[in-house]
Parts: structure tokens; C-alpha cells; sequence
């Protein structure tokens, strides 16, 4: 069986940024690339993102020039990158707004969840978004150190934040927690499950965050056995995806099954089942939903489902 790469239109992926690292440390410089004219700002209020709704959804990047003030009293603004060469910035502005209502940032535009538009908008645009979203959910978290309990002041243009008590100095670094992702398969059939919370009829993957002390093969193995009972080997990378709902790496792969009994997880599963292909192809009749379109998941599922025999 032919599973390659899962690599193409994974959403979240592909902005194109040049991260820029070496200007981190520079204060000045990014003070005053702040100022660019050609600089521009990805504005955040409420863990939520601002876009163009009419027309479909884009992504709003405002002229920082502009909005130096703005930026300055903001909860926090960090420095991404250089976007088609030019300065990229993501302020969080919920402070900057009274009661429940975000200011008024341009005719026609909305603050709106990620998860709700990313797979619609623009490959590059959904990227640059999820960064924004990551780091500055990652600053809201860190405000104090969790080695003394003192406050924390952001460093490097937004990438590290350093504990204000000179006796600890503690360097803090961006967030991110490895998951698995794996479609368990044997051959002819494919294993999806359902948790509690998914909507109604969705059927996924198993996944779950990688252990201490553990390889991502290691992970993949003992995940499948302790949510489905499922013994597995030909443990193959397949792929991954940038997911900062809150703070995610999703790592895909695909393992082959060497038992077909199921034994559920109550805890984690509420339902798990072998599917053939051709169930798949007719899984809405069968009053089964895939993944969401925007989620390595459903890449997963359709690259087993189009797999060459």
C-alpha cells in the first residue's frame, strides 16, 4: 500500500514568512521597522482574529505606521516576521476596548474564532494568522514565572519572556505540545472513533500529546492500545500541522493494525469503528461526518482512502 506524504494544502501551514530571528534582539531597529510605512499588524482582541467577511473571508493586516500608539498600550505586541519583505506585527488588543465589544477596526470586518473561517481563507492568510493566535495565547498564559511566581516581562520581540526577579532570571521560550495523530488501519479497513465532544455523527483519528521519555513512535503505539485496545506495527510518518487551539503540533502518521478487537477507553472514547472504503465513500449516508476540512485529520483519512493497493 502506497501512503505517502500528507504535505500538500495542510491549512495553517505555508505563510512564507521569513521569521527573521537575527532582529529579535535588536529594540531600536524594531522600533523603528514598527514605524515602516510598509509595516503592517495582525490585531487580536479575545483570543479571536480580525477579518473581511464579504466576499468571502480574508485576512485583515492593518498599517502598523498608523497604529504605533495602539501597539504600544496593547497587552502585548510581538514582532512575526518579514512578510513579502516587509515588517509583520500581532498586537493583542483586548485591553484596549471597554465591556464585550472590540473597537471598530474598518467597515465590513469582524473579530472571529480561527477555527470558524481558517479553512476558507487563503492558504498564506490562515498561517500567518494561526502564528498570531499561537504566541500571543502563549504570552497571555506566561505572565508570571512559574519557577518563583513573580511577573514576567517579554524579550526579543515577543519571543521570550524573562522572570522580573533578578535572583531567578528565568528565560521562558514559546509553547508548543507535540500530539500524534495516527490513522490505524489493516489493510482493507480503517479505525475511526468519536469523543463526547465532537459534534454529532463525527468520526476521527485517535490522537494524543506525546509523554516524557517517549519517541512519537512510542507515542503512536500506546495511545492506539490505551483508547482502543488495538496492538499496532509499520509505524510511518505521514505528515504534520501547525494547531494553536492553543498551543499544538499535530504529528501525523499511519500505523497497521495486528488485531481488529476493540476495547474502548470510557474515559477518552465513546464509540470506535472499523470502516472499509467503500463505507467511507458513503459515510454521510451511513449518518457518519469526517473531520474537519481544515484538520490533518481528514488529510489522514483521504490519503488512506485514495492509497494505491
Amino acid at each position: 500500500m502506497n501512503l505517502g506524504l500528507v504535505t500538500q494544502d495542510i491549512v495553517y501551514s505555508g505563510s512564507g514568512l521569513e521569521r527573521a530571528a537575527a532582529l529579535r534582539r535588536d529594540g531600536a531597529r524594531l522600533a523603528a521597522l514598527a514605524g515602516d510605512e510598509t509595516a503592517r499588524l495582525i490585531p487580536m482582541w479575545r483570543g479571536k482574529n480580525l477579518v473581511a467577511i464579504e466576499g468571502g473571508p480574508r485576512a485583515i493586516l492593518l498599517p502598523a505606521a498608523a497604529l504605533r500608539e495602539a501597539m504600544a498600550a496593547a497587552n502585548e505586541t510581538s514582532f512575526l516576521g518579514l512578510f513579502d519583505g516587509a515588517p509583520l506585527f500581532a498586537s493583542d488588543i483586548t485591553n484596549l476596548s471597554e465591556g464585550r465589544q472590540p473597537p471598530a477596526l474598518g467597515e465590513g470586518t469582524q473579530f472571529v474564532n480561527l477555527r470558524e473561517v481558517g479553512p476558507n481563507l487563503a492558504s498564506r492568510e490562515a498561517s500567518l494568522l494561526a502564528y498570531a493566535r499561537g504566541l500571543l495565547h502563549w504570552h497571555s498564559q506566561h505572565r508570571f514565572c512559574p519557577a518563583c511566581g513573580q511577573p514576567t516581562q517579554s524579550e526579543e520581540g515577543g519571543h521570550v519572556r524573562r522572570c522580573s526577579d533578578k535572583s531567578c532570571n528565568t528565560l521562558h521560550f514559546p509553547r508548543t505540545d507535540p500530539a500524534v495523530i495516527m490513522l490505524v488501519h489493516d489493510g482493507e479497513r480503517c479505525l475511526l472513533a468519536r469523543q463526547p465532544r465532537f459534534p454529532a455523527g463525527m468520526y476521527s483519528t485517535l490522537a494524543g500529546f506525546v509523554e516524557p521519555g517517549e519517541t512519537l513512535e512510542e507515542a503512536v503505539i500506546r495511545e492506539v492500545a490505551e483508547e482502543a485496545g488495538i496492538p499496532v506495527v509499520e509505524v510511518r510518518y505521514a505528515g504534520s500541522q501547525p494547531w494553536p487551539f492553543p498551543a499544538s503540533l499535530m504529528l501525523g502518521f499511519y500505523a497497521r493494525a495486528t488485531a481488529s478487537a476493540i476495547t474502548l477507553d470510557p474515559h477518552e472514547l465513546e464509540d470506535a469503528r472499523w470502516l472499509s472504503r467503500t463505507e467511507l465513500r458513503d459515510s454521510e449516508r451511513l449518518g457518519i461526518h469526517l473531520p474537519r476540512g481544515d484538520s490533518i485529520a481528514r488529510r489522514l483519512v483521504e490519503g488512506w482512502l485514495n492509497a494505491r493497493i
